[in-house]
């Protein structure tokens, strides 16, 4: 049958409610939009989902995944990866709900089911198994169990379709798979180990297991939370293009978009995204919120680089420098403005030098229009008076670099030469970290100074590495710190600044 409008299904509802209960219209009308709803959800994997799962709370993501389990099942998809945020409806969409609607659809087919360990997959082979026993499913599809289907991870439709459920690790010699399902492969204990081995025995495990029982014209899909670059789903990905393997489609869902608002605003609130962020480190919020792990391999400046300030207040600082790297425009695709703050302080080294260090002082950034641009430059101005504020002479800051002028404000501009590029200037100011020079409190915005830094050049964000390089080539330049590099120069002047 065809399926109903829209307008066709309100305009029936709305026949029901004027009709006389006792009309045997009624029950005609029902059984036609009982007809209409079955053959929706056979159709549609979302309107499955909302049948199986009454009180299921529906957001856009969702919508995203089921166009895309529906290409799968129709052929048109054939290597699928998701990676999206904890408790977003992962395991229940990809492992409870699909299996049991694709095999509605094909009974006749095959399906191997993998999570992180044997007891989560068997624990899904349950529900799926009890799913398709279920009246509610039945009213749907007609798919059966064969009578000998006891096991929860193991078990057959009458039509010579099967269901097996394995771990990461586990045996799947002599079976195939029309629809191979991987759901989170790592779990938190390996990933705390933070060894690329880890990793790579997953890697090793899919591709020489699971991968080569695909039967021909199978699927692949991948539905997990990132924890590293190296992660199956990043090893999956760069071995692909490496090798001019399968073509993968990649869907990342950040939990916190661009803009600042929840992927999901119907479950889950921008303040509790918030908490969490603020409660978790950095990295484990970007790789496993934000789907952006950082990989500090090919890194210029790691974390372990940078010498941890651990007192509550900073060291009293001879010289300060402000450094702003500013954007072009405030929309949700722009690059941030940024302004750090630098201090020089002086501390005996291991010789009993008094030598001098670099402090982080601050870090601000923001997405913002030229009018709170100016005013925030102003502000933090005031705040820190520092002795030396340099504005990189592109995007808004040409225009910042004039206004701030005619304020009083004295300011340098900045100007990179020209073949000096980012990672050159990074080059340039590495050395200070490798000396042990560069400290920074330990705060939360300081430890997402050191995340950027360590997935520069290969991160999303440069903003904060561009604002620091153009703080330290200054201080280098101007005679601030010397290393055993440098050209002896004594004759740079230091001002003595207040601290705030």
């Amino acid at each position: 049958m065809s399926l109903l409008t829209k307008d066709e299904i309100e305009k029936y509802i709305r026949v029901i409610d004027l009709l006389p209960r006792n009309s045997p219209d009624i029950v005609k009308i029902q059984q036609l939009l009982q007809a209409d709803k079955i053959e929706r959800c056979k159709d549609s994997f979302m309107s499955f989902v909302q049948a199986m799962w009454p009180p299921f709370i529906s957001g856009r993501h969702h919508k995203i995944m089921a166009e895309a389990f529906e290409r799968v099942a129709s052929g048109e998809l054939k290597r699928l990866i998701i990676n999206m945020p904890p408790r977003h409806t992962k395991s229940e969409f990809a492992s409870f709900l699909l299996p049991a609607w694709f095999l509605g659809k094909y009974p006749e087919k095959k399906i191997i089911q993998t999570a992180h360990t044997a007891e989560l997959a068997v624990g899904f082979g349950r529900k799926v198994r009890n799913l398709v026993n279920s009246a509610d499913y039945q009213k749907i599809f007609p798919t059966k169990l064969s009578s000998d289907s006891k096991a929860a991870g193991r078990w057959n439709t009458s039509k010579g379709g099967d269901y097996f459920a394995i771990g990461v690790g586990g045996a799947v010699t002599g079976k195939g798979a029309d629809l191979l399902i991987i759901d989170d492969p790592h779990s938190e204990q390996e990933a705390m180990q933070g060894g690329s081995d880890v990793y790579d025995r997953v890697y090793e495990w899919y591709s020489s297991g699971p991968r080569q029982r695909l039967q021909p014209g199978g699927s692949i899909i991948v539905v997990m939370t990132r924890w590293s670059k190296k992660d199956l789903s990043g090893q999956i990905v760069n071995n692909s293009i490496k090798r001019d393997g399968d073509q993968w489609e990649v869907i990342e869902f950040p939990a916190l978009l661009p803009s600042g608002s929840p992927l999901w605003p119907e479950f889950w609130s921008q303040k509790e995204l918030e908490a969490i962020k603020a409660e978790i480190p950095v990295s484990k919020w970007e790789a496993q919120y934000q789907q952006n792990p950082t990989s500090e391999e090919g890194a210029i400046i790691k974390r372990e680089m940078w010498k941890i300030w651990e007192e509550d207040d900073p060291p009293p600082c001879d010289y300060l420098i402000q450094s702003w790297d500013t954007a072009f425009e405030k929309n949700n695709r722009a690059d941030y403005s940024v302004c750090t703050t630098w201090g020089v302080f002086y501390k005996d080294n291991l010789e009993g030098a008094h030598a001098p260090n670099i402090i982080l002082l601050d870090c601000f950034k923001a997405r913002m229009e030229f009018p709170e641009l100016k005013r925030k430059a102003h502000e933090l101005y005031l705040e820190w008076e520092p002795d030396s504020l340099i504005i990189e002479k592109r995007a808004s800051g040409a225009p910042l670099i004039y206004e701030l002028r005619q304020m009083g404000i004295p300011l340098s501009e900045y100007t990179p030469s020209k073949g000096s590029d980012k990672i050159a200037r990074v080059n340039a100011v590495s050395d200070l970290f490798h000396s042990g020079f560069v400290w920074c409190p330990q705060t939360r915005w300081a430890d997402e100074v050191m995340e950027e830094c360590a997935s520069f050049p290969n991160g999303d964000h440069d903003d904060i590495v561009d604002s620091m390089s153009q703080a330290l080539l200054r201080f280098r330049r101007g005679g601030f710190i010397k290393l055993d590099s440098d050209d002896n120069d004594d004759s740079s002047i230091r001002k003595k600044a207040a601290y705030y």
